[in-house]
């Protein structure tokens, strides 16, 4: 840097010395040399100073460093040392904890050898007492356990009915309040006729000489007509009337409303009975369709395949217990949509499925299965959704139930066959239902006698007094409830009593 100064300084001289000597001519050129001259020597001054002062300031900088360093040093090896001291610490902190577990351990393991000593002593004991209290009392210990656990059974079953009793009737107070709710509401929106007219298979004459000409010459008209209709024509001795038999409802009411206007027409004879029989097929057909679309319209319900409203107006025909199959199918739909309604779902899909579930009954003379198995096998071949499909394959309980949709038609299919005249059944088929009821009531252990009341609604049951207890008796009417559920089908609900008396006679002589 000094020489550097020295340099630019000597350079700077040599540059005005150039220019003073450009500038003054030979007369004043010692003046100028002198000049020159002071001017060499003050920057060699200057340079000088310049020098001295820059070795000064870089030895404050080099002093100053240092310091900082050295201070630096010190504070480094200061936390160095103060590490070391807490890691010192810590050595010895974890010496004394080891030392502290091994004597825990040593201590631990005396008090297991005592306790193992102290429970061998306890064994010891209580054999000898076991075997002083079976000496007592002169049973063995299984024989003492075997009584002691049938008490304890006989105590437990009877908290476990009492129980029982306390849960089953807040279940029903909870679940059946909203239920009762959604059923009523439902039942009284939808008023319907008691019972459907039953279907028609006898058809009155004016006289019995019409008989003769409903048989023809050799049995020519009668053999014509049952060939063209596929229905039975039974002539018998009824008077003033013949039956007409066919498992095919369609069939039965196209025969039936040619036959009367046969009669009408009074013109018996092949030719006349086949024309008749086309005309009352195309009448029949056009009655489907308008009663398969009027139920679509009645129903709300939108965009159903064809060969599904045909099938529909096909169930006008179809009467099943005295109920007819479409009246009871539109009433299904509309409890369907009312309840779907209450609980905030879909409605349309409801009623479609309510107004389907019992489709399979109009074909069932010609397929195979179970009228829910085939109602829901055509949903599913005409494009029916889901949900429709498994309502109509589940409202019998045939298949396991996937959705709420299945529960709202069974309760709905429920409803409609429980009202007044809606299900008539044969005095046999009624005898029957009511011995299965008391039979399954007198199989349960403790039942002395069973009688089913009131139309099979309900089932009196009387228990032996000494084998039971009031415990028992909520437990046993719970059992008997869940066994009739089990094994039998009926409308509505049937009501299980278990009563248990106590009676006791003397004589006074």
């Amino acid at each position: 840097m000094i020489l550097l100064y020295l340099t630019i300084g000597f350079a700077l001289g040599a540059g005005v010395a150039v220019v003073i000597y450009k500038i003054f001519d030979n007369s004043r050129l010692s003046g100028v040399k002198n000049k020159i001259a002071d001017l060499q020597k003050e920057a060699a001054d200057s340079a000088e100073r310049i020098k001295k002062e820059r070795i000064a300031e870089a030895k404050d900088e080099i002093f100053k460093f240092r310091q900082d360093a050295e201070k630096d040093i010190r504070e480094r090896r200061g936390e160095l040392q103060r590490a070391e001291r807490k890691i010192e610490q810590k050595e010895e902190n974890l010496d004394r904890k080891l030392d502290k577990v091994a004597h825990k351990e040593d201590e631990l393991r005396r008090k297991h050898e005592d306790l193992e000593q102290r429970i061998s002593e306890a064994e010891n004991v209580l054999k000898q007492q076991v075997t002083r209290l079976e000496e007592i009392a002169g049973m063995k210990r299984e024989e003492a356990q075997e009584i002691l656990l049938r008490k304890t059974e006989e105590e437990a079953q009877y908290v476990i009915g009492l129980r029982l009793k306390e849960l089953e009737e807040k279940a029903k107070r909870e679940a059946e309040r909203k239920a009762r709710d959604i059923i009523i509401t439902a039942v009284q929106r939808l008023a319907v006729e008691h019972s459907s007219d039953a279907t028609v298979s006898v058809v009155p004459l004016p006289t019995d000489d019409m008989k003769g000409r409903i048989i023809g010459r050799e049995g020519r008209n009668i053999r014509a007509f049952e060939t063209l209709t596929g229905v039975d024509l039974i002539v018998d001795d009824t008077p003033e009337a013949v039956t007409l038999s066919s498992f095919d409802p369609v069939r039965r009411e196209i025969a039936r409303l040619s036959l009367e206007r046969l009669i009408i027409d009074g013109r018996i004879h092949p030719a006349r009975i086949e024309e008749l029989i086309e005309k009352a097929a195309r009448d029949v057909e056009e009655q489907i369709v308008e009663a398969g679309e009027a139920s679509l319209l009645e129903a709300g319900i939108k965009n159903l395949h064809p060969e599904l409203i045909r099938t529909i107006g096909q169930l006008k025909f179809r009467f099943s217990y005295g109920q007819n199959a479409l009246s009871h199918s539109l009433e299904v739909a509309h409890i369907s949509g009312i309840i779907a309604a209450e609980l905030g779902i879909d409605e349309e899909i409801s009623r479609r499925a309510g107004l389907l579930h019992d489709i399979g009954k109009a074909v069932d003379h010609q397929v195979e299965g179970t009228h829910a198995a085939i109602g829901a096998d055509l949903a599913r071949r005409f494009g029916e959704r889901a949900e429709v499909i498994s309502a109509i394959a589940s409202h019998h309980d045939n298949v396991e139930v996937k959705n709420i949709y299945d529960v709202i038609v069974a309760c709905a299919d429920a409803i409609s066959a429980s009202r007044p005249g809606a299900r008539r059944e044969s005095l046999e088929a009624y005898i029957k239902r009511l011995e299965k009821l008391e039979e399954l009531a007198q199989a349960f252990a403790g039942v002395s006698k069973a009688y089913a009341i009131q139309a099979g609604r309900e089932v009196r049951v009387l228990v032996l007094p000494n084998n039971t207890d009031d415990g028992t008796v909520h437990k046993l009417a719970y059992d008997i409830a869940r066994k009739i559920e089990e094994e039998m089908k009926y409308p509505g609900q049937i009501k299980v009593t278990v009563s248990r008396e106590m009676r006791s006679t003397e004589y006074a002589k």
